[in-house]
């Protein structure tokens, strides 16, 4: 049997699930410390030999549980959905997810943690940094880069050559147009830099 741990098991860790199904494992088993109706970390920490994937929507929390596995010794896998379309001359991190419809260009360049979530493009040589969440529907042009922890919404676009720093939120439906700070939460058409994020 080729088995999986899924560390979270609300809607996003659902969903990771799914595509690990369709990436041929056949056994998927849940984690979730908030959840009394699943093992929690601490139950399985000796099982080493079983991967686990990350199935947790927010940035910073993905990110500690990505060390915290990372410490342990286990397996962290990427899971890419059968349907995207990934370029040869791209790299994907470890501990990544690729959900359906994701287009990932030539030379991009997508770190650990990171999700690219349904129907997100990722245009040539993008570089998108550890524990990203590009949202569904949002589209990164040509060289674009995104810096660590950052959120693009939903339906978000990115023109060419732009850099958006690390801890930085980008509105549902917004349009960049000039490169926003780090820790920013910027939104619109055309999009602004509204506040710092603290």
């Amino acid at each position: 049997m080729n088995s999986i741990y899924i560390y979270g098991a609300s809607g996003h860790g659902l969903v990771v699930a799914d595509i690990a199904r369709l990436c041929g494992y056949d056994e998927i088993i849940f984690i979730d410390d908030g959840n009394n109706e699943y093992a929690v970390f601490e139950s399985i920490k000796e099982n080493i030999h079983i991967p686990i994937a990350l199935g947790i929507g927010s940035n910073t929390v993905r990110a500690s549980l990505f060390e915290k596995v990372k410490k342990i010794g286990f397996e962290i896998v990427s899971l890419v959905h059968p349907s995207a379309i990934v370029s040869s001359s791209s790299s994907i991190g470890i501990g990544t997810v690729v959900m359906p419809n994701v287009v990932i260009n030539a030379k991009a360049d997508i770190g650990d943690g990171v999700i690219l979530n349904t129907g997100s493009i990722i245009e040539h040589e993008c570089v998108v940094e550890n524990f990203v969440h590009i949202s569904p529907n949002a589209a990164l042009a040509g060289g674009v880069k995104i810096g660590e922890l950052t959120h693009i919404g939903i339906g978000s676009s990115v023109i060419q050559g732009i850099i958006i720093g690390k801890q930085s939120i980008i509105g549902a439906g917004s349009v960049v147009v000039k490169d926003i700070g780090d820790f920013k939460k910027a939104y619109g058409n055309y999009c602004k830099e509204i506040e710092d994020i603290k």
